[in-house]
């Protein structure tokens, strides 16, 4: 099973850009002025490993009395493996520790909405194009 901590040392989130790079840049061709926004010094980081090797990251923020989930990825090798539900349920756990927020919400790429309504999520508004690609916001009660 995958070590998922939260993570602050800049060698650490340098790992979970590179991570996201992987998977959003070069993977799903995410204009990169788009992946990297300038909100990572607000976030916390999550950082997966297996066998000291950075396979899954995400990122999380308080706004407006929400969690907001964002950058949600795993590398193509460990999909599936449930990694990304382990990921989720570790930020969750977080928040609930935390007490700053009763909802987490989260913008999810259309092709992974039954992925996070597995997770207790549900969809609200329409779905919208962010960095073109189709998503429909998404909520879970903490």
């Amino acid at each position: 099973m995958a070590d998922i901590q939260v993570v602050d040392s800049v060698e650490d989130i340098a790992l979970c850009l590179k991570l996201r790079r992987i998977v959003f840049i070069e993977e799903q061709n995410v204009p990169e002025v788009e992946e990297v926004d300038g909100d990572d010094k607000h976030c916390t980081h999550i950082l997966a490993c297996e066998k000291s090797k950075p396979i899954g990251a995400a990122r999380f923020q308080y706004i407006d009395g929400k969690a907001k989930i964002q950058r949600v990825c795993v590398l193509q090798e460990a999909r599936g493996t449930g990694l990304g539900a382990a990921i989720i349920a570790k930020i969750l756990s977080v928040v609930k520790v935390e007490k700053k927020a009763k909802f987490a919400i989260l913008g999810s790429q259309v092709h992974a909405v039954s992925f996070y309504e597995k997770l207790g999520f549900e969809g609200f508004g329409e779905e919208y194009l962010d960095a073109g690609i189709l998503h429909r916001d998404m909520k879970i009660k903490i």
